[in-house]
This record gives structure tokens, sequence and C-alpha cells, in this order.
């Protein structure tokens, strides 16, 4: 077996079953990567966490830490393709996201804000600031309306364009995100970024851009 490392072709094993290298010397175990790849396969076929859990009989805390770090992974793989193609932009808009089973005006300060991107039929998107960073009073009645009647705005102008990457995109996230409850705020953009991911790459190229993840 080869060295994860730095490719020597030799390796032998140690009495605690893992590998050393005979040239870098570095050491590692051949159980966990083919763990940390069938991980990474069941994410990328679209397993939740749970799903995973039981499916592998892993601990679901394990499964959860392994996918928080594939999605951070994947936000990093993002960023960079859009670095690779960021003078090929050829529209944008941005999105006001509340799940459906919120009220509108009980929630007002739950909506995610974010702007989406697109370059040869992909997209990229980038949070904008909540309605706190800029002091937005949801609880005023006056600024509440003000909202409303944007948010109604924007989702006119969504649905009455003729279809585009951004606006499929917004329909692809809609539906992925439904299979998660309770995202938080902190974590509302991993989950953006991992829809972004699914929706841009065939299978093939999901499997490529996480090879590398350890």
């Amino acid at each position: 077996m080869k060295c994860i490392y730095c490719k020597y072709p030799y390796t032998y094993l140690l009495k605690d079953n893992q590998r050393k290298c005979g040239k870098c010397k570095r050491k590692f175990s051949p159980q966990k990567l083919e763990r940390e790849q069938k991980l990474r396969l069941l994410f990328i076929e679209g397993y939740n966490a749970r799903e995973t859990s039981i499916k592998t009989g892993m601990h679901f805390s394990t499964v959860q830490k392994y996918y928080g770090n594939f999605r951070i992974a994947i936000a990093l793989y993002a960023d960079e393709q859009y670095q690779l193609h960021a003078k090929n932009i050829t529209g944008y808009d941005e999105y006001l996201y509340l799940p459906k089973s919120l009220k509108i005006k009980e929630n007002i300060h739950k909506l995610q804000h974010f702007l989406t991107l697109s370059y040869e039929n992909k997209v990229y998107n980038l949070m904008m600031p909540t309605m706190q960073h800029f002091n937005f009073d949801t609880n005023d009645e006056k600024e509440q309306k003000i909202l409303l009647k944007y948010l109604r705005f924007n989702k006119i102008a969504k649905y009455t364009k003729a279809e585009n990457t951004i606006t499929q995109f917004w329909e692809f996230f809609e539906a992925f995100i439904l299979q998660y409850k309770g995202v938080s705020d902190e974590q509302f953009i991993f989950y953006l970024k991992e829809a972004e991911w699914r929706f841009n790459y065939s299978k093939s190229e999901l499997i490529k851009s996480l090879e590398h993840t350890y």
C-alpha cells in the first residue's frame, strides 16, 4: 500500500494495524481511510447524518462531525472555483429565504438573505447582512410593512422571470433544504453551499471534488 502523504509505493504494517511509510516515516490507519471513504460516498449519495449513522452503525455524533468537515471542504472548493471563473459572471439576483412552515409576519427576524451569481450554467452564493445588522426593527409595524412589501416583490420577480440558472437553483435549494429541520444561522451557509455544490456538478464531479478532503 502506498503512502497517503508522499505517495511512496512501500509502507509496512505495524502492530497496532497502522501503516508506516518507508520514506517519510509517517503513519496512517487504513481502517480510518476506509471509514472516511464510506462516509464520503454516502454523503455524496445524499444520505443525511442520521440515515448514515443507522446504515453504517457509526455513532451519530461521529458521522455529524465528518459531514460538517465535508461541508467546510465544499465551501472552500466553491470559493476556489468562483475565483477561477469570476470574470465569467453573467447575472445575479438576491433571495430571501424563510421555511414554508413559518409565517412571515411572526418570523421576519429569521429571514436568510443571500445573493446568487450565475456563471457557465453554475451558481455561486454569498450571504448578505441580516436585518439585525442594519438595526432593522422587526417589531416596528412601519418597518415590518416595508420589508413585507419588498419580500412580496422579490417573490413575484423571481417567479415571473423566464427560467434561468438562478431561478432553477432557488427551486433546487427550496427542495433540498426541506429535509433538514432547524438549521441554525451559523450553519445555514454550509447547507446553502452544499445545495450549490450538488446543483453545479455531476456525480463524478462531486466525487472528484471531495477526493482530497483529508
